[in-house]
């Protein structure tokens, strides 16, 4: 049986649709919500959250404005500390959804800090739907908000299970290549190298580029000196410089070579063995 949840009737706030988004997207996605301020109400619920005046984890009940309340949380925060502790959400996704949204969310509603009217964040987003509604159909319009909610939720969680398994493969191919004694990282595929890469002190490592598949091609990147650094470790060659095709192929000694930037940060070449045989010509890497 999907899980009843209870929040208040009207217009709703940041906190209150995100409460209902992340029960939905990592306890139950068939979550059934109902907006009322009726005790009788709430009192059937099996999570009620911003309203009732209570803060109970044990029965599951999430409110923050109660005067004994001393807390920093929303509505948002409380079902978050909840679903952490009940293990729903690994610590990793808690701490990146506290981080990118839910701290933020926290923040604006108990007043810790204001929102910028000028900067479409999320707070001010579904303050927006809030306007957009009528006593008709606040309802409708919550449940927009909170599919909205999941969306961005679920991408974040998503975002942090991609990192932490884009880390395994960086730590891996830093240790392959000093075990061969070479400085080129390889990935079988893109991914969001430079965190894990500079957390375990990349800016110390021997190697100095990486090579990894494009859409249609193989990519050659240098490695900056620091991950916010715009110098690197060291350029791709001079000669290269603003070639593309026949003429980067002639340079290079090398057929299948497309393109290096100006700048010499970036190179693409047609497959992987044209682009390990580019850097061998070069630097006997």
């Amino acid at each position: 049986m999907a899980l009843q949840l209870a929040t208040h009737n009207g217009p709703f706030h940041a906190d209150d649709v995100l409460a209902a988004a992340l029960v939905r997207v990592f306890v139950d996605p068939l979550a059934e919500v109902v907006r009322s301020r009726d005790p009788e109400v709430l009192a059937k619920a099996d999570i009620v959250f911003d309203v009732g005046g209570v803060f109970d984890v044990a029965t599951r009940r999430f409110d923050h404005h109660q005067r004994d309340y001393k807390g920093n949380r929303s509505s948002a925060g409380m079902v978050l500390d909840w679903l952490e502790a009940e293990r729903h959400v690994t610590k990793s996704v808690a701490h990146a959804l506290r981080f990118q949204l839910v701290d933020y969310v926290d923040a604006v509603d108990t007043g810790a800090r204001a929102s910028s009217g000028d900067i479409p964040c999320f707070s001010t987003m579904v303050g927006v739907l809030v306007e957009r509604a009528s006593d008709s159909d606040f309802d409708r319009w919550y449940e927009r908000a909170v599919s909205m909610a999941i969306d961005i939720s679920s991408a974040i969680a998503m975002g942090c299970q991609r990192s932490e398994r884009d880390a395994q493969a960086v730590h891996s191919a830093m240790e392959e290549a000093v075990a061969d004694k070479r400085r080129v990282l390889f990935f079988e595929e893109y991914l969001k190298w430079k965190p894990a890469y500079f957390g375990a002190g990349g800016a110390e490592h021997p190697t100095e580029y990486v090579i990894f598949p494009g859409r249609n091609d193989w990519r050659v990147v240098t490695i900056p000196v620091a991950a916010d650094s715009k110098d690197d470790k060291r350029k791709l060659p001079e000669e290269w410089a603003g070639l593309e095709g026949a003429a980067l192929e002639e340079v290079v000694g090398v057929i299948g070579a497309r393109f290096c930037h100006k700048n010499r940060f970036i190179a693409a070449f047609e497959h992987r063995e044209a682009a390990l045989a580019a850097l061998r010509a070069w630097d006997r890497l």
